[in-house]
């Protein structure tokens, strides 16, 4: 007998050799062009084109399940991280969909390349003419008005019908990139901060904040070990992009001068993806690269770090690295145990079937024993940063429920709300389970204000929030303060760190997908911060109040009851 799934992929095969595939489904469009693009006019035919398609996931809600399973302190397979091979069977298209894709593409004359262990990437090798017909599309080339980049984009794109099933995204089509969304803000000194620690006693743990953060200010105020790690296998990762890199030297001047206690020569191990490189004259070096390394080089003592630069070779922009850099960490057996990243966008900048593909990525990698960080955004609710609106706008990652997203504060008697941590709620995902509580009584707090500007069902954010003002870090050989949740994103990816370098060297699991420990067993050991909003699209933004808040989420870190709440 002829099984089911190989008479449909028979059909498909004599629909496209007669020509009946040529009715199609619209999959994604756009009025204009995105912000700051401008039209140059329509792409060559003959101009290469790499095209990226996400192929239909077998069992995503599967997926989920075994997440919350391995997540969960409550359930009986809690810390049970699953295997490379058994996380990726997830999501692995069935070979219906493989078949009937892969066929399609063969009756047009092309191959795929897998990108992804699961199989649920493909990419190929076609022109921006066959592109154009094989898509219903029109690719144009447009200008990035600010650094003069050019790109290839089209306004709307369709698949054939037979397809609508077994395509979830094809790109780059409707989609803009990105160029550093998401960057500290150089700053002067706050005279907010100097007036928050003008009444801090010499004797308490703020007495060494001073008039910026150092490293000696977030182990005092967090109480963060100094006593070096000792487990090799465990490895924090940094990310970078946009051609934003890191200083060696400047690593060496901020421990000679901000970690005493430790060798100036510890140093990051270097990966390098899509064309990416790490240059070391001093005017190469990147504040966002530097204040990562030297915040997770400098509080997570003895951690190996590892930055990832992700080039522009294969990408054109932050989100296609994204995609490239959650891919590369898939395909590696052993992935560092906790990766941060200090980049971001808008979640409506953002095909909702790219962002759903992209957060079951981060699902699986979480499923495998991952802590996936996130900084919220410097826009309030604004979203990455700050832009005129009518709306709030979440941003992406940070929607996501199978991230941790970090927000920001500012002071330590007591810490409030950094007016400019990104915080909301999600038009993408619903309300995860572990918030079911917690974010129900904020909704009760804040009532009617701001309704119909937000998604009263969504994932809300941050999770948690860190220090995220006047950072003092050294980047082209000087010193400086720099703010943003680019702050705190390394900060308490460092602490987590901290916690897994323990948690292995007794034997047991890392902690992975941290949110729904957060919420239950550890939500305790967190500093509840009750001050401070977040304002943007012409209002004061959400409020920080007791409990959890879309400002500074469960609130700041205190390290001796996480490792408690951790079972140390």
């Amino acid at each position: 007998m002829v099984s089911a799934g190989l008479l449909k992929v028979a059909v498909l095969l004599s629909l496209a050799a007669s020509g009946a595939l040529g009715r199609s489904i619209p999959m994604s469009r756009r009025d204009t062009a995105a912000s700051g693009f401008t039209l140059t006019g329509a792409a060559a035919p003959d101009t290469p084109l790499t095209l990226k398609i996400a192929l239909t996931q077998s069992n995503p809600s599967g997926l989920e399940d075994a997440l919350y399973d391995v997540s969960t302190p409550s359930s009986l397979q809690y810390g049970q991280h699953l295997s490379k091979e058994a996380a990726a069977a997830y999501v692995a298209p069935s070979s219906d969909t493989t078949s009937a894709v892969n066929s399609w593409l063969q009756q047009n004359g092309l191959s795929a390349t897998t990108l992804t262990p699961a199989g649920d990437w493909i990419s190929v090798e076609t022109t921006v003419g066959q592109a154009n017909e094989l898509l219903g599309a029109s690719y144009n080339a447009y200008t990035h008005d600010s650094t003069g980049k050019q790109v290839y984009r089209t306004l709307e794109y369709s698949i054939p019908d037979e397809l609508e099933s077994h395509v979830a995204v094809v790109h780059p089509t409707v989609m803009f990139p990105k160029y550093s969304t998401l960057s500290p803000i150089v700053s002067t000194r706050s005279s907010k901060r100097q007036q928050a620690r003008a009444d801090v006693s010499s004797e308490s743990a703020a007495a060494s904040c001073g008039s910026t953060v150092t490293p000696a200010c977030l182990q005092s105020l967090y109480g963060i070990p100094t006593t070096p790690a000792t487990e090799s296998s465990n490895v924090l990762g940094v990310t970078g992009y946009g051609d934003n890199w890191a200083n060696k030297a400047d690593l060496k001047s901020f421990l000679s001068k901000y970690r005493t206690d430790i060798s100036s020569s510890t140093t990051y191990s270097l990966e390098t993806l899509d064309g990416g490189s790490d240059p070391q004259s001093s005017s190469d070096a990147g504040v966002e690269a530097d204040l990562d390394v030297e915040y997770t080089v400098g509080i997570a003592t003895g951690v190996p770090v590892t930055f990832l630069s992700v080039g522009e070779t294969t990408n054109d922009g932050e989100l296609d690295g994204f995609l490239d850099t959650i891919n590369y960490y898939l395909a590696q057996d052993s992935p560092p145990q906790t990766i941060t990243t200090s980049y971001g966008d808008w979640e409506p900048d953002i095909d909702e079937g790219m962002a759903v593909n992209l957060c079951n990525a981060y699902a699986q990698l979480g499923a495998r024993g991952v802590s996936i960080m996130f900084a919220s955004g410097d826009g309030g609710v604004s979203g990455v940063q700050s832009k005129d609106c009518t709306t709030f706008l979440p941003e992406f990652p940070s929607g996501c429920p199978y991230v941790t997203s970090v927000g920001g504060t500012t002071g330590t008697n007591p810490e409030t709300a950094v007016s400019f941590s990104g915080g909301g709620f999600s038009n993408y995902w619903a309300q995860p389970s572990y918030q079911s509580t917690v974010v129900p009584e904020y909704l009760k707090y804040l009532g009617t204000t701001y309704t119909g500007l937000y998604n009263a069902s969504g994932r809300g954010f941050p999770d948690v929030a860190t220090q995220a003002q006047d950072f003092e870090i050294v980047t082209g050989g000087s010193a400086e303060p720099v703010s943003g949740t680019s702050c705190a994103s390394p900060t308490f990816a460092a602490i987590i760190s901290l916690l897994n370098d323990e948690l292995i060297a007794a034997g047991k699991s890392p902690l992975g997908f941290l949110n729904p420990w957060l919420y239950s067993t550890a939500a305790s050991a967190l500093t509840d911060i009750t001050s401070g909003n977040n304002p943007g699209c012409n209002t004061n933004g959400f409020s920080a109040t007791t409990g959890w808040d879309p400002v500074t989420g469960l609130g700041t870190p205190v390290f001796s009851k996480l490792k408690t709440a951790a079972g140390l």
